[in-house]
C-alpha cells in the first residue's frame, strides 16, 4: 500500500523536488502524471485539487498539499528530514540559498512565463532560449557565490542533501537543457555531482520518470 500519491509532471522543477524529498524521506509514493504541454493542469478535475491550476499536489497523511515549498516543509517537520539546521542564523542563511533558486529564479523561468514570453514578442526562433539564459545564468552566479558561504562536504551545505540541494538539482537540469554555460560554475559542478551519485536524486531525475 503506498503511502503517498503525487500529482506530478515529469520536467516540472516544483515535481522534480517533491520526489527527491520523498525519496530521501523513503516514502512510497504513486506518481500520477499531469501533462502540462497537453494543458492537463487545466481541466476541471485538476483544478479541483489545486485552485492555481499546477503542479505538484501531494497526497499524504489524509491531506491535499499544494506548492513545493510548502510540502518540502511538511515533510521535514513530519519526517525529521534535517533539510534545514535548528539554529536561527544557520536556518536563515539555508533558507536564503535555497530560495535564491527557489523565488527567484524559478518562477520566471516556468512554462507558463516562458510560453507567453514567446507569445508577445512573435514567437521568433530562439526567444525561449533567449529568456531562460537571461535569467538563469545570472541566477546560477549569485548561487555560486552565495555557495562560499557554506562548507560543500560535499551537499550545498555540509555532508547530507537539504533544502538547498533539492532546489538546486532541478534548476542545474533545466540549465543544461536550455543551454546554459555553467562550466565557471565549480561549487555548484561539484554538487551537482553528488547529487547524481545520490539514489534518491538519480529516481528522481526527470529522464527516469518521462511517462513512456
Amino acid at each position: 500500500m503506498t503511502e503517498a500519491v503525487l500529482y506530478d509532471y515529469w520536467r516540472s522543477s516544483a515535481s522534480y523536488r517533491m520526489r527527491v524529498a520523498l525519496n530521501l524521506a523513503g516514502i512510497a509514493f504513486t506518481s500520477v502524471p499531469v501533462d502540462l504541454v497537453a494543458k492537463e493542469h487545466k481541466t476541471p478535475e485538476h483544478i479541483a485539487r489545486h485552485p492555481q491550476g499546477l503542479v505538484p499536489v501531494l497526497e499524504i497523511d489524509g491531506l491535499r498539499l499544494t506548492q513545493s515549498l510548502s510540502m518540502l516543509d511538511y515533510l521535514d517537520r513530519t519526517r525529521t528530514m534535517g533539510l534545514l539546521p535548528e539554529d536561527p542564523a544557520r536556518r536563515a542563511a539555508q533558507t536564503a540559498l535555497a530560495h535564491a533558486i527557489a523565488v527567484d529564479i524559478h518562477p520566471v523561468c516556468n512554462l507558463q512565463v516562458v510560453a507567453y514570453a514567446a507569445e508577445i514578442t512573435g514567437n521568433r526562433e530562439g526567444v525561449r532560449e533567449d529568456w531562460m539564459k537571461r535569467f538563469i545564468r545570472p541566477g546560477l552566479q549569485a548561487v555560486e557565490t552565495m555557495l562560499g558561504g557554506f562548507e560543500q562536504s560535499p551537499f550545498c551545505c555540509g555532508d547530507t542533501p537539504g533544502l538547498a540541494d533539492i532546489c538546486l538539482m532541478p534548476q542545474m537540469y533545466n540549465a543544461r537543457r536550455w543551454g546554459v554555460e555553467v562550466s565557471d560554475l565549480p561549487r555548484i559542478l561539484a554538487i551537482e555531482a553528488a547529487c547524481a551519485d545520490h539514489p534518491a536524486f538519480a529516481a528522481a531525475h526527470p529522464d527516469r520518470c518521462r511517462p513512456a
